[in-house]
């Protein structure tokens, strides 16, 4: 199988292959036994329904409270249309597009292990739709995260039976349209299939992986932003020292300052006598602050790839053992929890890094009020500052839990939900806070580091600083800050460590 193909089936799907496969654009595939395994499960549905009057959850009866409703098969295919078309109640932002490959991959994924029953050619569409960068317009607000995420997969579905608008060629198009030109038909769903799509994690799960993706990046580049400031504001090598890390060996603290002493390794600046006998918090606890991050960045982690390598859909069809089990697989619980979980780890990157920003602006060590000449007539770096503690602010605000809070529907039925939708929108929307925060910080230890001229701080550090400064210039006077803070949000994204 060509390299450009992430093949997908029963097998573990890791952190690097979901990374590859947005940064390399790859196609998506099901392998042979993925294929053999969902035809296998499909037939022995149909065995089943054609020998038996038993009712099946979804399958020959309605949904939620309607669980007892008995469905006539005549009208098994209009049930499951309406399924999609009635559970289609997304609002709010449009999702971003990364975030939707990921939503169809991982569908297909969860699609993969023949637990479903759904037909071959339902998986088949779903790859084409991925591989031909086919995107369904899907919305951040409806799920409730327990049965699924019903709005936006719903959403996503909507497609295989004509219904919705999709991305196609950078333009929002009807999917009828981008049907007729692409010279496909509408799948004509069979039973259970309408659960099967719209049953599952795939919303909460794709913004987990893809906030855990970007926070995996800003981590590395608060560990190379704090080393800069550091030097910057001229601080003592002591807190980073290896003995006082063994001593309180928590992982992510002992890497963090390991990763530390790396980039400071011959720092000219770092190696100089110090007339203070401490540093402030906010350059002295970086081991431990950045470190405690990092640890639950791996727990997270851990519990969104065991979720995307799961089946989370409802009912499960278990052909060997003769089987139809209805669950709760699609109750977000744990990654609502862990998702709250991540929010408040990585909004303590920009806290601390706003704390940074204060300390270098505030006329110490050397360095000039607001890292300008001639302030008063200049405000300099006053304002960005601001800036950083509004965003910091409003972070501390989106930390609330989404998780703790609850509310029931479906007539009482499902009474219990996980509000992990609401977890992971608000996630990213506080990574991308933190993005903002960090590149503010880079901006001002830049600027402060070249009053410390002509000493030198060490390689990793000059590298980055020359590097920034081919994007961004020395500020001598005012200007408009928005433009270089934009500029700086773009640079970090960008950075290669």
């Amino acid at each position: 199988m060509s390299y450009n193909y992430l093949p997908l089936d029963d097998k573990w799907l890791d952190f690097d292959q979901v990374k590859n496969l947005l940064d390399y654009q790859q196609l998506v595939s099901i392998t042979f036994d993925a294929h053999e395994r969902i035809t296998r499960c499909r037939k022995y549905l149909d065995d089943k329904l054609k020998k038996s009057d038993e009712l099946f959850y979804g399958v020959n009866t309605g949904f939620g409270f309607l669980q007892n409703v008995k469905i006539d098969k005549s009208s098994i295919e209009k049930l499951q249309h309406n399924l999609l078309a009635s559970h289609a109640c997304g609002m709010g932002d449009e999702v971003p597009k990364d975030i939707i490959r990921l939503m169809l991959m991982l569908k297909i994924k969860s699609l993969s292990y023949g637990y479903s029953g759904v037909q071959i050619d339902t998986v088949k569409r779903l790859m084409d739709m991925y591989n031909k960068d086919v995107l369904p317009v899907i919305f951040t607000q409806g799920s409730l995260g327990a049965s699924g995420d019903l709005a936006p997969l719903s959403h996503l579905s909507l497609p295989l039976i004509g219904l919705g608008d999709v991305y196609y060629k950078d333009e929002k198009r009807k999917v009828q349209d981008v049907w007729k030109e692409l010279g496909w038909n509408n799948i004509h769903l069979q039973s259970k299939e309408g659960l099967a799509l719209i049953n599952g994690t795939q919303f909460m799960s794709a913004y987990g992986m893809f906030c855990l993706k970007k926070a995996e990046h800003l981590i590395r580049m608060a560990d190379l932003i704090f080393s800069l400031s550091f030097d910057a504001f001229d601080c003592m090598m002591e807190p980073l020292h290896a003995c006082i890390q063994a001593i309180r060996p928590h992982k992510g603290q002992v890497e963090t300052a390991k990763i530390i002493r790396s980039y400071l390794n011959q720092s000219e600046i770092a190696s100089t006598k110090k007339s203070q006998v401490q540093d402030p918090y906010s350059f002295r606890c970086v081991p431990q602050v950045h470190g405690a991050t990092k640890d639950v960045f791996e727990t997270v982690l851990n519990v969104f790839l065991t979720e995307i390598n799961s089946v989370t859909d409802n009912p499960n069809i278990f052909p060997n053992d003769d089987l139809i089990v209805s669950g709760g697989n699609f109750h977000g619980q744990t990654l609502a929890l862990h998702l709250d979980f991540l929010s408040i780890a990585m909004s303590e990157l920009a806290n601390i890094s706003e704390r940074r920003i204060y300390q270098l602006i505030s006329g110490q060590r050397g360095l000039p009020m607001f890292l300008v000449t001639e302030a008063g007539l200049n405000s300099g770096f006053m304002i960005p500052q601001y800036t950083a503690a509004g965003i910091v602010s409003e972070n501390k605000q989106l930390c609330t839990p989404a998780s703790v809070d609850s509310i029931s529907s479906s007539n009482n039925q499902e009474d219990h939900v996980s509000m992990g939708a609401n977890a992971a929108v608000k996630c990213l929307r506080i990574i991308d806070n933190i993005e903002k925060v960090l590149a503010i910080e880079l901006l001002i230890a830049a600027q402060a580091l070249d009053f410390r001229r002509p000493a030198k701080s060490a390689e990793a550090i000059e590298a980055l600083h020359q590097s920034f400064r081919k994007s961004i210039s020395f500020n001598i006077e005012d200007r408009v800050l928005h433009d270089d803070m934009i500029k700086a949000v773009e640079f970090l994204s960008l950075y290669k460590i």
